[in-house]
């Protein structure tokens, strides 16, 4: 199974179908992983928490995958993702509106399994359409 085979199944039947049996058997037991949603996660049940807590506050999160570069061990996905806001999400409550944004994955393969993920989002279009930026108090340079 190539990588470019893995990142498939990780985004459409791990993240989008909620596959745990199948995070389990991809996903190196050494996984390290790093979202752009939250904090660095290592192992296969740490990734699993994360994503419930992801699934708490967008409980139809979708991954889509725009386009996969795979370099044999290592690759690169361009990501679109998508949810409708159910829960606390970036400090705010649940306002069941549908939410989207992009993002880069970058994987790397160990032992014919995942072993690694760094994901990449676009972190202020979540808060933008959350509303959650913090007033910014812009400074006259003349005063």
């Amino acid at each position: 199974m190539t990588l470019s085979d893995l990142v498939t199944r990780f985004y459409h039947e791990v993240w989008n179908a909620v596959d745990i049996d199948c995070a389990r058997e991809i996903l190196h037991p050494e996984f390290d992983f790093r979202g752009s949603l939250g904090p660095k996660r290592s192992g296969p049940d740490e990734f699993i928490r994360y994503m419930e807590e992801v699934r708490a506050a967008l409980p139809d999160f979708q991954c889509n995958i725009v386009e996969i570069v795979d370099a044999g061990e290592k690759a690169a996905a361009r990501m679109s993702f998508a949810g409708t806001h159910h829960g606390k999400f970036f400090g705010v409550d649940g306002t069941q509106q549908q939410i989207e944004w992009s993002g880069a994955a970058f994987f790397t393969m160990r032992e014919q399994k995942i072993g690694s993920l760094w994901v990449l989002g676009d972190i202020d279009s979540i808060k933008r359409q959350l509303n959650a930026h913090p007033k910014v108090a812009f400074l006259d340079p003349c005063e």
